[in-house]
C-alpha cells in the first residue's frame, strides 16, 4: 500500500512547465509588458541621429498626409536633401516609404512630438515580440509536445526582446523601418504556416500583403524568400504541396516591389562609392582613394562578421557608429579573422549535420546566416562596415538557438538553468535600460559613443559637430571655449583618418571661427572649397568668415590693409551682404580711400534703403569729399528715418 501511494504521488505530481506555460495568451501579454518596461525610459528621449532625415527635416513628412505621395514617389532621403542626386549618396539608394508614411501620419495628428513616436516604437516592438512567440508556437505545433513548444517559444521571445543590441532600433525612432520589416516578414511566414495547415487561399493573400509591407519597410526582408521554404522543409516534411504555390506570394510581392523601386530609383542596386563615408573599403594611398585588395576586403568583412557574433553573446560596449576606421583594415593572417572564418565554417557544417538530429538548431543557424548575408557586404555594399541594427533580423536565429539550449538544459539542470536564464535576462535588461538613456538626443549620443568609436571619422565628426552646436548656445565663455577646443580635437582626429573629409573641415573651420581664430578658419574653408567647390554650406559661410576676419583686423588689430583684403574677398563672394558693404566703406574711409568709401556707401543705401545708418555713412562720405550739399541731404534722410541717429553717433 505504501509503495502504491508513492507511485500515485509521483504520477500526479504536476510538471512545473505544464502549469507555467498553460496560458499562452497570458504569456504573450507578459512579453508585451516586459518589452514596455525595459524601453519605457525612451519616452523621455528626443529626436536623435537619423530622425532628422525621415522626420524633423524631411519636407514630405512635415507636410503630413499631403506629403505621402512625395514619400511614395522619391528616394527615402530625397525629402531631407531636397535635391536630386544627393538622395543617392548611399550606395544603391533607399526606398523604404512605409515608416516615413507612418511619421507623416503622426505629424498630421500630433506635430513634432517625439514622445508619441517613441511610444509607438515601444508598442510595435512589444507586438513584434508577441507575434514572434505566436509564430514559433505554430511552427513547433506538429513537431514538439506542448511543454517544449511553449517553453522554447517563450524563452526565445524573451531573449529577443531583452537583447541590448536592439536599442538602436527601438530607442532611435527612425529604427521603425527595422521593426516594420521584421514584423511584417514574420507575419507573412505566420500566414504561410496557416496556409500549410488549412490550404485556405486567404492566407496566401495575407502572406502576399504582409511580405509586400515588409519589403516597403526595408529591403533586407527579401531574405525571407529563402527562409520560407526552409520552414516547410524542416518542420512540414510530410506535407504534400508544391514549392511554387508556397513561394508564390513572396515572388509576386518581390517582383512588385522591385518594379516600383526600379521605376522610382532606376536600376541601381549598389555601386561602389568613391567617398569613404559611403564605402568603407577604400584606403588613402598616394594622395588618392583606392579600393581595398581582395586580401584586405574579405578579411575585414570576416572580422566584422565575428564581431556580430561577439555582440550577440556579450553586447558590450555598444555604439551607434562602426564607420572607418573603427573597424581596422584586416589582413588574412589576423587571428581574429581566422577565428571568425573557423567559426562560420563550423556553424555552416553544424547546420547541415543537424538537419535530421536537431531541426531547431539547424534552422536557427540558417535563419541567422541567411538574414545576415544581405548586410554582410559580401553580396553588395551597404555603405558601412557594420551596424548593430543589422543584427535585428539575424538575432531571431540566435535567440531561437539560445531559447532551445536553455530549455533543453532545464530537463537535467533545473536550478542552474533557471539561474542562467534569469541572470541573462537581468543583465540584458539592465544594459538595455542604461543604453536607452544614451539615445536621449544627438549631443548625448555622439559625445558618449565617440568614447567607444574613437577611431571612426564619422563618430568623431558627429561629436565635434555636437560640441560646436552646444558651444554656440553656451553663455559661459570658459565652458564655451572648452567645448570648442574639445570639438577641434575630435575633428582633427577625424581628418587624420579621412583626409579631405568635407563635413569635418567645415565644422573645424566653424570651431576656429567661434574661437576667433580667423586665419585658421579661412585656411580650413579654402581647403574645403578647393576640393568641394559646390559645397553649399561652405559657400554660404565663407563670405561671413571673411567679413568677420576683416572686421576683427580693422577694429581689434588696426590692420587696415589686411582688413580691406578680407572684406574685398568677402564682397567678391557675396556682393549683396549689407554688413560687408558697410564695413568695406568704413575701412576705405579710414584708409583715406574716400572715393571707394563713397562707392560702397552708395551700394549700402541701394542694398538697405530703410536703414538710417546707411544714409548717415553716405552723408559723411560726401562731407569728407567736400560736398556739404549732398552731405546734408543724406543726413536729413537719416534723421527722418531715425530722429535720434545723430545723438547716438555723438
Amino acid at each position: 500500500m505504501k509503495k502504491k501511494r508513492q507511485i500515485r504521488s509521483q504520477a500526479t505530481k504536476p510538471d512545473i512547465r505544464e502549469s507555467l506555460f498553460s496560458n499562452t495568451n497570458l504569456l504573450a501579454l507578459v512579453l508585451f509588458v516586459y518589452s514596455f518596461i525595459i524601453y519605457a525610459n525612451t519616452l523621455f528621449n528626443k529626436y536623435a541621429q537619423d530622425d532628422a532625415i525621415v522626420i524633423t527635416e524631411n519636407m514630405f513628412t512635415k507636410q503630413g498626409l499631403k506629403g505621402i505621395p512625395g514619400l511614395l514617389s522619391h528616394d527615402t532621403f530625397y525629402g531631407f536633401f531636397k535635391k536630386s542626386g544627393k538622395d543617392k549618396l548611399v550606395s544603391g539608394g533607399r526606398y523604404r516609404p512605409l515608416s516615413p508614411i507612418s511619421f507623416a501620419v503622426e505629424y498630421q495628428l500630433f506635430g513634432l512630438n517625439p514622445l508619441i513616436s517613441h511610444l509607438i516604437n515601444i508598442i510595435l516592438y512589444g507586438l513584434l515580440g508577441m507575434l514572434l512567440f505566436r509564430f514559433l508556437l505554430l511552427l513547433f505545433k506538429n513537431n514538439l509536445n506542448r511543454k517544449y513548444n511553449v517553453g522554447i517559444a517563450f524563452i526565445t521571445a524573451l531573449i529577443f526582446l531583452s537583447h541590448p543590441v536592439h536599442t538602436e532600433v527601438v530607442a532611435n525612432i527612425k529604427g521603425r523601418d527595422e521593426i516594420f520589416s521584421l514584423f511584417f516578414g514574420i507575419l507573412a511566414l505566420y500566414f504561410t504556416l496557416e496556409w500549410l495547415n488549412s490550404r485556405n487561399l486567404k492566407f496566401q493573400i495575407f502572406a502576399f500583403c504582409s511580405f509586400l509591407f515588409a519589403l516597403f519597410s526595408k529591403e533586407n526582408s527579401i531574405t525571407l524568400v529563402l527562409i520560407a521554404p526552409l520552414i516547410v522543409w524542416f518542420f512540414y516534411p510530410k506535407k504534400s504541396f508544391s514549392y511554387i504555390y508556397l513561394l508564390l506570394p513572396y515572388v509576386l510581392s518581390t517582383l512588385l516591389f522591385l518594379g516600383v523601386r526600379t521605376a522610382i530609383l532606376g536600376f541601381d542596386f549598389g555601386n561602389s562609392s568613391t567617398e569613404l563615408m559611403n564605402n568603407p573599403f577604400l584606403k588613402f594611398t598616394g594622395n588618392s582613394w583606392v579600393e581595398f585588395s581582395l586580401s584586405e576586403k574579405f578579411p575585414t568583412i570576416f572580422y566584422t562578421l565575428g564581431k556580430y557574433v561577439v555582440l550577440l553573446i556579450f553586447p558590450h560596449p555598444l555604439t551607434n557608429d562602426y564607420y572607418p576606421r573603427q573597424i581596422p583594415v584586416m589582413g588574412p593572417g589576423n587571428w581574429q579573422v581566422l577565428v571568425s572564418i573557423v567559426f562560420y565554417v563550423f556553424i555552416i557544417y553544424m547546420s547541415f549535420r543537424m538537419l535530421k538530429k536537431n531541426k531547431i538548431i539547424s534552422f536557427g543557424i540558417l535563419f541567422f546566416l541567411i538574414s545576415l548575408s544581405i548586410v554582410s557586404n559580401i553580396i553588395f555594399p551597404v555603405g558601412t562596415n557594420m551596424s548593430e541594427r543589422f543584427l535585428f533580423m539575424p538575432s531571431v536565429g540566435f535567440s531561437l538557438i539560445a531559447g532551445y539550449v536553455f530549455y533543453s538544459l532545464f530537463e537535467k539542470h533545473k536550478t542552474i538553468t533557471i539561474t542562467a536564464i534569469s541572470a541573462t535576462l537581468v543583465l540584458f535588461s539592465i544594459k538595455t535600460i542604461s543604453r536607452n538613456t544614451v539615445w536621449k538626443d544627438d549631443f548625448t549620443l555622439y559625445t558618449t559613443d565617440v568614447n567607444v568609436s574613437a577611431n571612426s571619422a564619422k563618430a568623431l565628426n558627429a561629436a565635434g559637430g555636437s560640441l560646436v552646436d552646444a558651444a554656440f548656445k553656451e553663455k559661459d565663455s570658459a565652458k564655451r571655449k572648452g567645448m570648442l577646443i574639445q570639438a577641434k580635437e575630435h575633428l582633427s582626429k577625424a581628418l587624420k583618418i579621412h583626409p579631405g573629409y568635407a563635413n569635418a573641415l567645415l565644422i573645424y573651420g566653424n570651431a576656429d571661427y567661434f574661437l576667433g581664430n580667423y586665419e585658421e578658419a579661412i585656411f580650413s574653408y579654402r581647403q574645403l572649397l578647393r576640393t568641394n567647390p559646390g559645397f553649399e554650406d561652405a559657400k554660404r559661410n565663407f563670405p561671413v568668415i571673411l567679413r568677420e576676419a576683416g572686421k576683427y583686423y580693422g577694429e581689434q588689430k588696426n590692420d587696415l590693409k589686411r582688413s580691406l583684403d578680407y572684406l574685398s574677398q568677402s564682397y567678391h563672394l557675396d556682393s549683396a551682404d549689407y554688413e560687408t558693404i558697410r564695413l568695406t566703406g568704413i575701412a576705405n574711409a579710414i584708409s583715406g580711400n574716400l572715393n571707394q568709401a563713397l562707392y560702397f556707401f552708395k551700394k549700402g543705401v541701394e542694398r538697405n534703403p530703410e536703414n538710417a545708418g546707411a544714409y548717415l555713412n553716405l552723408g559723411n562720405a560726401y562731407y569728407n569729399l567736400g560736398d556739404p550739399i549732398n552731405g546734408k541731404k543724406y543726413h536729413d534722410i537719416a534723421i527722418k528715418l531715425d530722429p535720434e541717429i545723430m545723438k547716438n553717433k555723438r
